[in-house]
């Protein structure tokens, strides 16, 4: 099992940007494709961006391609998702997930999440 732990999350308006970090541990992390996903209030958590553990091979969602930025560093069992010109609809609980492909998964093991909020 690989442990995760997300940070970076805060409040910030319309137009800034966060970068968020999954920091992970206990099994070989550059093995892993590691995903983003979205909770937002009162809907379902959605599928935002992935990074393999492979290739580094990218994957984004239509609604923050050009805008989020994933990337790894393996050697600091790190990912980061930048997240710039954010939007009040980008507001929600963020999570990571390690799992074996980024367009299969299975994601088996997640973080505990960080708030993200974009308001004015």
């Amino acid at each position: 099992q690989l442990q995760l732990v997300e940070s970076g999350g805060g409040l910030v308006q319309p137009g800034e940007s966060l970068r968020l970090s999954c920091v992970g541990s206990g099994r070989t992390f550059g093995d892993y494709a590691i995903g983003w996903f979205r909770q937002a209030p009162g809907k379902e958590r959605e599928y935002v961006s992935c990074i393999s553990g492979t290739d580094g091979s990218t994957y984004y969602e239509d609604w923050v391609k050009g805008r989020f930025t994933v990337s790894r560093d393996n050697a600091k069992s790190t990912v980061y998702l930048q997240m710039s010109s954010l939007k009040p609809e980008d507001t929600g609980v963020y999570y990571c997930a390690a799992g074996n492909y980024c367009c299969t998964g299975p994601f088996n093991d997640w973080g505990q999440g960080t708030q993200v909020t974009v308001s004015s």
